[in-house]
């Protein structure tokens, strides 16, 4: 089945060069030329991957990132900025875009980061947890991920990850108890270099502390190793988990 791709940008040149080399790799895609228009494409028809913009007429790329996930939007969003300013990068990778790249960015580069985003999630996820199917999965305490599935449990419920949280999870979950720097975890999760800045591996560990952590400020899963990085590992005894 075609991956269905929906770009929103302003800039109408863009978009024919994006459309064109999508739709030469296999995709479908839909396009909006304004932020209001691609956020209620994204709410109302599902797609596999968003080509977001940072700055648009109406809404900008922030805004839209920001609703679509308030709204459990959990669709894959890439985003584009002409501006090299981190802040900008930053603020959209804190609410929730997988990804983003800077413009003026080469057509086969953005087909080929759509490629290594959408790897982990071409698998049917089943919207309940396995009960009588014994398969591989890994266990952590009151956290189970299941990597075939696509889906994470803690305390039996469901967690609500994006792709990128959902790779960085089970990278973490495979080497439990081993301290993996965030330059390892870019190569890893992201596929490419980012040119040190791990920052984005922060920002994506921060969002599973949200989501796993019963005390973010006390994280018992998730461990900062200072000077170095981060592990998954089993809480300790000395570890307190509220009950």
């Amino acid at each position: 089945m075609e991956k269905r791709v929906l770009v929103v940008d302003d800039e109408q040149s863009i978009v024919t060069l994006l459309q064109y080399n999508l739709e030469q790799s296999g995709y479908k895609v839909t396009t909006a030329l304004d932020g209001t228009t691609g956020r209620d494409l994204a709410l109302t028809e599902e797609f596999d991957m968003i080509i977001l913009d940072l700055m648009l007429p109406g809404m900008d790329g922030i805004e839209v990132c920001k609703q679509l996930r308030q709204q459990r939007v959990l669709t894959p969003i890439l985003m584009l900025t002409a501006k090299d300013d981190e802040f900008d990068k930053i603020l959209g990778l804190e609410l929730g875009a997988d990804d983003y790249m800077t413009k003026p960015f080469s057509p086969r580069e953005v087909v080929a980061r759509i490629k290594a985003i959408l790897r982990r999630t071409e698998i049917q996820q089943p919207v309940q947890p396995p009960q009588e199917v014994q398969e591989d999965h890994i266990a952590i305490k009151d956290l189970a991920i299941y990597p075939d599935h696509f889906e994470a449990f803690i305390n039996g419920e469901l967690l609500e990850l994006t792709p990128k949280e959902f790779e960085l999870l089970v990278h973490l979950g495979k080497h439990k108890g081993k301290v993996l720097t965030r330059d390892q975890l870019l190569s890893a999760v992201w596929n490419y270099d980012f040119a040190g800045d791990t920052r984005i591996v922060d920002v994506h560990i921060s969002h599973l502390r949200d989501k796993i952590e019963p005390n973010t400020k006390k994280p018992v899963y998730i461990k900062t190793i200072r000077g170095l990085g981060y592990k998954l590992e089993e809480p300790k005894g000395n570890d307190k988990i509220p009950n």
